[in-house]
């Protein structure tokens, strides 16, 4: 991989959520434009070898940092030696982003109702987009839906609520949706695709997904991707191709 793809940039801090999840910001170079909803690929030297992978961004398009929320994989190459990341290190940052996963994908059906479910870091694009104002007046209703095994892992609620304020002040139409799935006594603590098919999550947000309004952004773990996509397409809804369609997912390579 060629090492010219990549700027050279700085941590600027590090928060630990939980024992394998953490957050970081480093430096943005001013030719880095991104859109919300997009990731980039970052580099970490191992040895004397380039490890790249690909996170989603945190930050707000109009941030002068860029941030990205991680888990630690055991024994994974990459994220093994950036769980040890100190402020003032080195990291890799590929000039250009990627990926598809932005409101400007919708054409059809017309903004209306915006169901972002997520599990784990895959949180992370969602922060981004409601972090921009075009988000909020474009939508009447935005429903983020974030989906944890324990509740230690319900990272960023503060922030999310902040951003609420901020940025959405004066909608009325924003709901949070916290789901932990291993704790029983959680208001709604199964699986996402489970909550879409017996129409949990529904009532729990008051609004009905429909085919004709509802533009529906899934990022998490591939199974409950998949699993989701399918629980989805059999309440009519379908997947967006050629900025027509209900549902969107990200792939990242």
């Amino acid at each position: 991989m060629s090492i010219e793809k990549f700027s050279v940039e700085k941590v600027l801090s590090v928060q630990r959520w939980t024992n394998t999840l953490f957050s970081f910001t480093m430096t943005r170079p001013a030719h880095f434009k991104f859109t919300a909803g997009q990731f980039a690929r970052i580099g970490l030297k191992v040895g004397d070898e380039l490890v790249v992978r690909a996170y989603s961004i945190v930050s707000s398009p109009f941030d002068e940092t860029l941030e990205f929320f991680s888990i630690v994989v055991p024994d994974g190459a990459f994220t093994s030696n950036l769980q040890h990341l100190q402020v003032g290190d080195e990291l890799y940052l590929e000039k250009i982003p990627y990926g598809f996963l932005t409101l400007t994908r919708y054409q059809l059906p017309l903004p209306q109702d915006l169901w972002l479910l997520a599990t784990g870091t895959g949180l992370a694009p969602f922060v981004s987009m409601l972090q921009d104002f075009d988000t909020w007046s474009k939508y009447q209703h935005i429903y983020l839906v974030y989906s944890v095994r324990t509740a230690s892992e319900l990272a960023y609620v503060e922030r999310i609520q902040e951003i609420a304020q901020t940025f959405g002040e004066g909608h009325t139409g924003f709901k949070f949706v916290p789901i932990v799935t291993r704790d029983p006594q959680a208001v709604l603590h199964d699986r996402l695709p489970i909550l879409i098919e017996n129409g949990a999550l529904e009532q729990a947000v008051g609004c009905q997904l429909n085919p004709a309004t509802s533009h529906v952004m899934l990022c998490g773990n591939p199974q409950m991707v998949e699993d989701t996509k399918e629980a989805l397409k059999a309440r009519g809804l379908t997947m967006n191709r050629r900025g027509e369609g209900n549902i969107a997912v990200e792939n990242y390579w």
